[in-house]
């Protein structure tokens, strides 16, 4: 078992001792923390403490930790945190990998063991970014979708298989087996754990910002990013000082018709408000015990978009319902419950621990809600969703070449004549785990499809309809409730398992619908059961997009626009002419139960994930040969050798002030890692386009951002290349454009003008406001600046997984404490320089830096908040640190090697 377990003469020795467990026949060990920890400490806190009780060294460190964790925060040690798994997809996996493969050649380049590069605890990825929503609302959508896969990514997928095979460890759930989040809530987490008869929280750090949802189970762990990911793989601890607990009081229960969808974008609106970002966020009180496990997964998903580190429910009897109705083993259930009772982890309705602060919610004021056109957190009540759209298209408008105007256009499909107008949905999808995790509200849409198709309602024409359920089990309980012709009748065939809409890959729109748009500048919006909806991530001619549950993704496909008041106003009319409301087709509570318990039992589950690492014959016929270290392709346009360990030393650079840096890209507020680096289609004339059609790639097969992260020459491209972003250095433009002041302050591409000043020795920066980099965990948002050349962003606050990933890449978060975006390089012509660094050798951070510009110095904090984020930086991020330890491991050179997980 990796772990200590010495606490003699540390004053926490009572900790030292492993208790017996005795539980379905087992007898297992497990460290004890009710002897340390009050019993108000939130769970959250008791399960960061036995993980340094765990993985204790001895040591006064040790103690210093634990006392940290007991203190909740107010001390200012880090908190060296062990994951037991580490969780990937396709598009943030295949990088990780990639990267691991390079560490092994600099590995071996160096004079070290190869094999050492290979992680040392559960490392699982799921397929399931890579699946496009190109084939719709016909019965072969899903296998045409699927062919189209494969062959677009066969390269990525023969890769994955050498990782499968070559590094251990590491397991790989194919492709079209579901969501990788479904896929964890319904099969692999544990909630507790054994390792050689060692019981211990099941602690899951993914590359996903969504990994959260699992913590609806009682599992605690939250997204990082790629890079954190490889070293948690490695045997690197996380490490993060004790943040702040914010406990949400539940009463009540949610009212008949209010679903898990409009009750998680009531608390996205409500944490926001709050603000909880970098905190753990944990659910108690009475109304918890009202929610299923499904719609605890709902919310828990979503704490990324509310801005938490994690949204954690306690375990309790509802939790152990759920295992068995996944068909989790009784074996594991009886494990979960002994585990938690006995260590404090169980919820109790009416004890509530001591939190840093509490926010209360009646689940009973719950109404039917959207919410958009542009962040989760924008709720819009159902009733107020005409009016507030009104004013949001008009915002748009003014944005637009059409000034005030309101466009309509004539859109001809089937050779039948549309016209439509400004707020037209284009995209209506069921889509993402966030929702179709939920049986309540996935048989919801179902039974309104019915109710629609008897009433005579069809979709509108120029919608393109989708479902693409995280989880094979969905279709299934569809299948047995006889719902999947109704829903087909409505345009909703299946069209895949995985993220698709969701994350983008969305496809293109209904031909005659893009033609309108760029012919008038019609403005179109898309509904999606999905859980974030940034500019230019759905779909990029698309500029407005709706969270709502899957039910409501329905009626929206059924009006045709956002400009309809759902409450007073029609869906549609009958066959007679008579018209059809909502509230005449919106499914009654108890029809919902009944058909999920004549519709849904345990071995469904079991016989979804009876074989979940084998796949389909697709996946069983890739042929790939384990070998030590991966045969790279010269001519490969998927999977490249990445140069970030080129010529590297085996001691790091002193780190050095950053003199007379140009501003390559200046931002505003909230700048998500969508705008830094995108995820969906490369559209023709973007500079990776352009790069790729060079290589003789057609534009047919230019493939998604997402598709493409295995090659950095596409990655460096897309850097900043979102169309919605605004770069204030080249004012008037969009994504991707910047002036290069090497050339007189002509315009050019982003990575084009960053070449020249690579070439010439000259420094970049990025200048940013509040809140950057929020959204997904997306570690090519600070690969690609890191690449570009850029060394420092400078923002007025970050978001807490990117700020992680640009240490990570070598590159410095500085935090403004005077002065903003708008004062810095005001004519984007000038020079910065950040001065005062130089105090991060000794492994101190300075108290403040100096930012000189435009004559003027501005304070900014050096936001690396811990010891090992120093380290990270002063070595140039995590891969060089990693691997530098590696190697004065290989050497037995103790002393310097790097601290592995012992």
């Amino acid at each position: 078992m990796r772990g200590r377990n010495h606490l003699a003469g540390s004053g926490l020795d009572t900790l030292g001792t492993r208790a017996r467990l005795e539980v379905a026949g087992q007898s297992l060990t497990y460290h004890r923390i009710d002897r340390l920890a009050p019993a108000d400490l939130p769970v959250s806190l008791r399960i960061l403490l036995e993980n340094v009780v765990r993985f204790h060294d001895g040591t006064s460190r040790g103690d210093d930790q634990a006392q940290a964790i007991l203190a909740r925060g107010a001390r200012e040690t880090p908190v060296d945190l062990y994951a037991s798994r580490v969780f990937l997809h396709d598009t943030n996996g295949v990088p990780t990998v990639v990267d691991l493969a390079a560490m092994r050649d600099a590995m071996a380049t160096l004079g070290g063991d190869p094999g050492l590069v290979n992680p040392v605890i559960a490392s699982e990825l799921v397929v399931d970014h890579s699946v496009i929503a190109d084939v719709f609302g016909r019965p072969d959508a899903l296998t045409r979708n699927v062919e189209l896969e494969y062959a677009r990514n066969g390269e990525r997928y023969r890769f994955l298989k050498w990782g499968q095979q070559s590094l251990k460890n590491f397991s790989v759930v194919p492709p079209g087996t579901g969501i990788m989040h479904q896929v964890n809530v319904e099969h692999l987490a544990r909630v507790v754990m054994v390792e050689d008869g060692l019981a211990f929280p099941d602690v899951c750090l993914g590359t996903d910002s969504h990994t959260t949802m699992v913590n609806g189970l009682g599992v605690l762990g939250w997204g990082i990013g790629g890079i954190e990911a490889e070293a948690a793989m490695l045997g690197q601890s996380m490490s993060a000082l004790v943040p702040d607990v914010v406990g949400v009081r539940l009463t009540g229960a949610l009212p008949a018709g209010a679903t898990a969808t409009d009750l998680v974008l009531t608390i996205t609106e409500l944490l926001r408000a709050h603000g909880v970002i970098g905190k753990f966020v944990e659910f108690h009180g009475t109304g918890v015990s009202a929610l299923p496990v499904a719609d605890r997964v709902t919310i828990a998903n979503m704490s990324p978009e509310f801005g938490s580190t994690c949204a954690l429910f306690p375990v309790d009897d509802e939790t152990l319902r759920y295992l068995r109705f996944t068909g989790r083993s009784e074996a594991q259930v009886a494990l979960v419950e002994a585990y938690a009772k006995e260590q404090g982890l169980w919820h109790h309705p009416a004890s509530a621990p001591r939190f840093t602060g509490t926010v209360d919610l009646d689940l009973s004021t719950i109404v039917s809600s959207l919410a958009g056109p542009s962040r989760p957190e924008d709720r819009v009540p159902l009733d107020q969703a005409k009016a507030r759209f009104r004013t949001a298209v008009d915002s748009i408008r003014k944005q637009g070449t059409n000034g005030d105007t309101a466009t309509t256009a004539t859109v001809v499909i089937d050779g039948i004549a549309h016209e439509v107008r400004d707020g037209a949905v284009a995209v209506a999808a069921i889509t993402s785990c966030t929702n179709t995790s939920n049986p309540a509200v996935m048989v919801s849409a179902g039974l309104l499809a019915r109710n629609a198709v008897r009433a005579g309602l069809r979709s509108k024409p120029w919608v393109k309809t989708t479902l693409s359920p995280g989880s094979r089990v969905v279709m299934d309980y569809y299948r047995r409730a006889g719902l999947i012709p109704d829903l087909e009748a409505l345009g909703f065939h299946l069209a895949g398992f995985g993220c698709m809409t969701c994350i983008g890959a969305s496809g293109p729109l209904i031909g005659p619908v893009s033609e309108a748009i760029a012919d008038t500048g019609l403005t179109v919006a898309s509904v999606l059961s999905g859980n974030r909806n940034f500019e230019g991530r759905i779909q990029p001619d698309v500029a407005m997009n709706y969270l709502a549950s899957p039910p409501l993704v329905i009626a929206y496909a059924l009006t045709g626009t956002m400009d309809v008041d759902l409450r007073t106003e029609p869906l549609g009319h009958g066959p007679q002419g008579d018209p059809v409301y909502l509230h005449d087709i919106w499914p009654d509570p108890a029809e919902i139960a009944a058909v999920m318990a004549g519709s849904i039992d345990a071995t469904m589950f079991t016989d979804a994930y009876a074989n979940v690492f084998a796949g389909d014959r697709r996946w069983q016929d890739i042929s790939v040969p384990a070998t030590e270290s991966f045969a790279w392709e010269e001519d490969s346009t998927y999977i490249r050798r990445p140069p970030y360990l080129d010529n590297m030393a085996r001691e790091p650079e002193a780190v050095r002030d950053i003199i007379g840096a140009r501003v390559l890209v200046k931002l505003g507020d909230q700048v998500t890692t969508d705008h830094i680096s995108p995820a969906g289609a490369i559209t023709g004339g973007s500079t990776a386009a352009r790069y790729l059609a060079q290589l003789g790639v057609p534009s047919s097969d230019f493939n998604t951002y997402a598709s493409r992260r295995g090659n950095h020459q596409v990655m460096m491209r897309g850097a900043f290349a979102n169309v919605r972003l605004r770069n204030q250095v080249a004012p008037g433009t969009r994504g991707g454009r910047t002036l290069n002041f090497l050339a007189g302050g002509r315009e050019s591409p982003i990575h084009d003008a960053a070449a020249a000043y690579r070439a010439a020795g000259v420094p970049m920066v990025v200048v940013a406001g509040r809140d950057y980099g929020g959204g997904s965990s997306r570690d090519w948002a600070a690969k690609g600046p890191a690449l570009l050349g850029v060394r420092s962003v400078i923002a007025q606050s970050f978001e807490r997984i990117h700020r992680s990933n640009l240490i990570a890449m070598g590159i410095l978060p500085l935090e403004l404490l005077d002065g903003g975006p708008d004062d810095l390089a005001p004519t984007a012509a000038e020079a910065i320089t950040v001065a005062g660094l130089e105090t991060l050798n000794t492994g101190r951070v300075p108290a403040t830096v100096r930012v000189l510009s435009n004559g003027r110095a501005f304070a900014a904090r050096v936001r690396l908040d811990t010891p090992r984020e120093v380290e990270y930086f002063r070595h140039g991020g995590v891969m060089p640190y990693v691997l530098r330890g590696l190697l004065a491991a290989t050497a037995g050179t103790a002393e310097t090697a790097i601290e592995v997980r012992p």
